[in-house]
């Protein structure tokens, strides 16, 4: 079975963005957080999008490495993201680019399907896709990396959940700025 991570920036009070989908209080972000961040990416071998991570990311990163203003770690990560695979979940658009693949039905059953299938791990991104994986019980992983500011509302990283999901902490570091990683696996 595949392991399933979910891993984001936010606000320490608990927000991926605040009101207005604003993620300026995130970045830019400092080359230790941005290289962890790359190899968060690079140890992925199957990345699941939500429609709003997508359309932020997809503009972006397939063309950054070309930009004379491109840092190495930028030109590595625009690299790396280009070429992991990657399933989009969306209602609303009707295409996608590059490797990746739109998925327009039911994202929990695609979820468990790929979880189930032999490979390496997968990342998930965007809060209502993870919310709806989280709610599944098929998050394996979680990653924080938590900004020392309070935006008061906007986005959150967790959702409601109908019971407790207890964690194992794996890991915590902490960057320059104040920014603080934690690492959790679900108990199992």
């Amino acid at each position: 079975m595949r392991k399933l991570t979910y891993g984001m920036n936010l606000s320490l009070d608990g927000y991926i963005a605040a009101a207005g989908d604003d993620i300026g209080w995130s970045g830019p972000p400092s080359d230790e957080l941005f290289r962890m961040w790359l190899d968060h990416e690079q140890a992925s071998s199957l990345s699941l999008y939500g429609r709003k991570l997508w359309e932020t990311m997809s503009p972006y990163w397939p063309t950054r490495h070309q930009q004379p203003d491109a840092t190495p770690a930028e030109i590595e990560f625009a690299r790396a993201w280009t070429e992991t695979p990657k399933v989009v979940f969306s209602s609303t658009i009707d295409k996608v680019d590059g490797n990746a693949r739109l998925v327009t039905g039911d994202a929990i059953a695609e979820i468990t399907r790929l979880k189930a299938e032999d490979g390496g791990p997968m990342s998930i991104g965007g809060a209502t896709l993870a919310a709806a994986a989280m709610r599944a019980g098929l998050i394996d992983e979680y990653v924080i990396a938590a900004h020392p500011v309070l935006v008061g509302g906007g986005t959150p990283f967790f959702t409601a959940l109908d019971s407790w999901v207890n964690l194992n902490l794996v890991e915590t570091r902490t960057f320059p700025g104040g920014v603080v990683l934690t690492r959790y696996e679900t108990k199992t």
